[in-house]
């Protein structure tokens, strides 16, 4: 059977002026049964809709802060570094995997980039505007669980794990604060904060807060996200 080719959006790094990959996105799809390729970043809606007419799923992966401006709110000084070519990049691969039904995967900056465009809003920064003694951003190794995540049952999380807490790893200092119409919210963790969401009108949006590119090494549940969103892909 042929491997579902699943498109992994690109890092940016403005210090060398490079787009690049973290091994944990590539390894977890590939050790699910799919291709990976790193695609480019794109301003052009044709592009975008040649990319997604090419791949087979899509895969929003962390990254810089989400520009404010997307949620229609004000950068603040807490708010970390901001990508406006990838913000434009990911919305525009997003609509076309939306336009297409195709399966959409989330990660860190992907669930915020996903509820930010689709009408919701974000904390900026977690310490000072949502603060709490739930570890949201630990030292490595990333691999280790921080915090638990209450699993709401007859969500698709639920239907994977069969768990109602789940440990899980975390490093960033954004978040959902207001989620976005459509979307459901299948994990929360200890503070309040909504950690995985998804889209029921579609046949598979599928987003968390956590990082399972870096526990799948260690991790069954870890490794049961991929290989959920790469057998949607088939």
């Amino acid at each position: 059977m042929k491997k579902p080719l699943i498109g992994v959006t690109a890092l940016v790094d403005y210090g060398r002026e490079s787009l690049w990959m973290l091994p944990g996105y590539f390894e977890g799809i590939s050790e699910a049964g799919g291709m990976p390729v790193m695609l480019p970043v794109v301003s052009d809606r044709d592009d975008a809709r040649g990319l997604m007419d090419t791949v087979d799923g899509l895969l929003i992966a962390g990254g810089q802060d989400v520009g404010p401006e997307m949620y229609g709110d004000t950068k603040l000084s807490v708010c970390g570094e901001t990508s406006p070519e990838r913000d434009v990049s990911d919305v525009m691969l997003l609509d076309e995997a939306l336009r297409l039904n195709k399966p959409v995967l989330g990660i860190c900056r992907g669930i915020q980039l996903i509820n930010a465009h689709l009408g919701g809003t974000l904390y900026q920064d977690l310490p000072s505007q949502h603060p709490s003694d739930v570890c949201h951003r630990q030292a490595p190794p990333y691999d280790r669980p921080s915090h638990e995540v209450s699993i709401a049952r007859g969500t698709p999380l639920w239907e994977i794990f069969r768990l109602e807490s789940l440990p899980v790893n975390s490093c960033h200092h954004q978040a959902i604060r207001a989620l976005a119409p459509g979307l459901q919210a299948m994990g929360v963790s200890e503070d309040g904060l909504v950690e995985a969401v998804y889209l029921p009108e579609r046949s598979f949006l599928f987003a968390v807060q956590w990082h399972p590119e870096f526990s799948h090494k260690t991790d069954e549940n870890s490794r049961k996200i991929f290989r959920a969103f790469v057998k949607n892909c088939i």
